[in-house]
């Protein structure tokens, strides 16, 4: 009846990956540079964990007894939420999906026509912020839907809640999700809602994700064949299509996805708790919002204090990343590095541990169900 908690905090990237250059990442850095930044971070509990173990970071010690520590790297192409999630969990994309950096063609736009009736604006590479600060009017004036993307591979739809509702514009989402197929089968097709009047736009917590199903089995089936129960907590659940989730629960933002997790951390039994912590991504990374990164991550610091004392003799927990966003790169998209890992369990021996975004799905497949799954990339660390 063991337990095994996987947090991800989203773009904490740890370092360029050696085809960086490939993706014009090249010497990114991401918590080693928002460190320089701010004068050195402050996060007295994963500095005790060994997140200044894993790389040099100002402001962040090494530790003198960390718990298991290491970088991992991904296996397949990407950099953003979708390959970095699939790969913790043994899905490796054998291609990079889609991405539009001239905006959708033409058989695009008019599925999103013909799934809203409905005119299309913007249909450009986007900050989300910018893309409604800039046509947010227009869309509450002629009612035409704001259709953008980044340098992901992304399809996001934005609507005004007096002008299209959150459900009329995840029914919209939903039915693009799925005529998107071949070689227009994006990653994700996102339903952005947002409030407010001219001046004051602001996106609000009905963001959902509508991702394309993984492309091969999961450690998370492996679970569940296991017979060990499956939560998700943000948009995990929403980046494999509901594939290998038994239960999702919210997680708009991280306040609520530091509460969801700690409930859950407090009364689940048995199973495995698999969360997002989106801001230090969505709402810091790409804004280059430096003081409100170092923000979220104390934040977060102290909540891992309380989910220290949470934990049981036969819990795992691990910490890590997805991918980066430089806040110091020109640019304001992901940045393709590699991902910090801390675990604690018993049994780590402060080793360092150096691999695959996989061997956490293996861990912790190991740790639940003391299986392997020989035909899934990844290399147990437990």
């Amino acid at each position: 009846m063991s337990r095994a908690f996987v947090v991800v905090l989203d773009a904490c990237g740890v370092g360029a990956l050696p085809d960086a250059g490939d993706y014009g990442d090249a010497g990114t850095n991401t918590l080693g540079h928002l460190a320089e930044q701010v004068g050195g971070l402050h996060l007295p509990t994963l500095q005790r964990l060994g997140l200044g173990s894993i790389l040099e970071l100002a402001g962040v010690p090494p530790s003198p007894a960390p718990v298991l520590h290491g970088r991992l790297h991904a296996l397949g192409p990407g950099k953003d939420s979708t390959a970095g999630h699939w790969e913790l969990m043994g899905v490796v994309m054998p291609a990079p999906l889609p991405t539009f950096p001239n905006g959708f063609p033409t058989e695009v736009i008019a599925t999103v026509r013909a799934a809203s009736g409905r005119g299309i604006l913007c249909n450009q590479p986007r900050n989300g912020v910018e893309a409604i600060d800039h046509f947010g009017v227009q869309h509450v004036q002629s009612g035409d839907l704001i259709v953008y993307t980044s340098q992901d591979s992304v399809l996001q739809i934005a609507g005004h809640v007096d002008v299209v509702s959150p459900d009329a514009l995840y029914a919209i989402c939903s039915e693009v999700r799925g005529k998107l197929t071949g070689e227009h089968a994006v990653g994700r097709v996102i339903a952005r809602p947002f409030a407010g009047s001219a001046g004051t736009f602001e996106r609000t917590e009905g963001r959902r994700d509508y991702s394309v199903a993984p492309p091969t089995r999961s450690y998370l089936q492996e679970l569940q064949a296991a017979g060990v129960p499956v939560h998700s907590v943000g948009k995990v659940g929403q980046l494999f299509a509901g594939i290998g989730i038994d239960l999702q629960h919210p997680g708009p933002t991280n306040a609520r996805a530091l509460k969801e997790t700690t409930a859950l951390m407090s009364s689940l039994d048995h199973g495995l708790v698999f969360t997002n912590l989106v801001e230090t991504d969505q709402v810091y990374g790409h804004r280059h919002d430096i003081a409100g990164f170092d923000r979220a991550l104390s934040d977060i610091d102290a909540c891992v204090a309380d989910w220290l004392g949470l934990l049981r003799g036969d819990d795992l927990l691990v910490l890590t990343a997805d991918h980066g966003c430089d806040l110091t790169s020109p640019r304001t998209d992901h940045t393709r590095e590699h991902v910090p890992l801390l675990a604690q369990f018993t049994g780590h021996r402060s080793r360092r541990h150096d691999g695959a975004l996989a061997d956490v799905g293996a861990s912790v497949l190991d740790w639940l169900a003391g299986a392997d799954a020989p035909a899934l990339p990844g290399t147990s660390f437990v």
